[in-house]
């Protein structure tokens, strides 16, 4: 059976033998010491999937492709919900009010960006300025009046976050749709568009 990849999904499998020579050093670095990496949108064949790395610094984020047959391992953002919390001590107290909140709002969502990245691979990344990276899926459409009470939720509890709507159609930023009353970016493979309503 196919594996259905989604962006964000982190990816296990990527080596430095994927890269084209001209990759820079930390890329390689990176892939050595067995880093998953993370699915991003852009059109491959079909037998590729776009991916992403990351360094440890935050400019260090480098666009590449690697086969489906070399994938070992898949996890999903909401899967990153999951995890031993008690594993994460400098992030818990965090973690439990991301958790209390999210649970009001939706039943499916998920940890990227570094916070999924430290929770998928035990490598610390987060720091105290770190924003907080969820994605939400979202099949049905995503009430603005609901969006607006999630976004002044996280701002009273403290906390800083960035959250993507995920339709079926692509990728939506929360505080855009909460507070765009005409157009809003929709993030495709194909590219960036500007819709009025990103579920049709």
């Amino acid at each position: 059976m196919k594996l259905v990849l989604e962006a964000h999904d982190l990816l296990w499998g990527m080596t430095v033998d994927y890269l084209t020579d001209d990759a820079p050093l930390w890329v390689k670095e990176v892939l050595l010491r067995g880093d998953p990496v993370v699915v991003r949108r852009a059109i491959t064949s079909a037998d590729q999937v776009a991916v992403g790395i990351r360094g440890q610094l935050r400019h260090q984020r480098y666009a590449t492709q690697m086969p489906r047959s070399a994938i070992t391992k898949q996890l999903k953002p909401e899967a990153l919900t999951h995890v031993n919390t008690q594993q994460f001590e400098h992030l818990a107290e965090r973690l439990q009010t991301i958790s209390s909140i999210m649970k009001k709002f939706s039943e499916c969502w998920g940890y990227t960006g570094s916070f999924g990245f430290e929770l998928a691979t035990g490598i610390q990344t987060v720091t105290q300025q770190s924003d907080i990276d969820l994605l939400i899926r979202a099949e049905q459409p995503f009430a603005k009046k609901q969006a607006i009470e999630l976004l002044e939720t996280f701002q009273q509890a403290g906390l800083s976050v960035d959250i993507q709507l995920q339709l079926p159609q692509g990728g939506l930023a929360l505080k855009e749709w909460a507070r765009n009353s005409g157009k809003v970016l929709l993030k495709r493979a194909e590219g960036a568009v500007l819709v009025e309503n990103p579920w049709n």
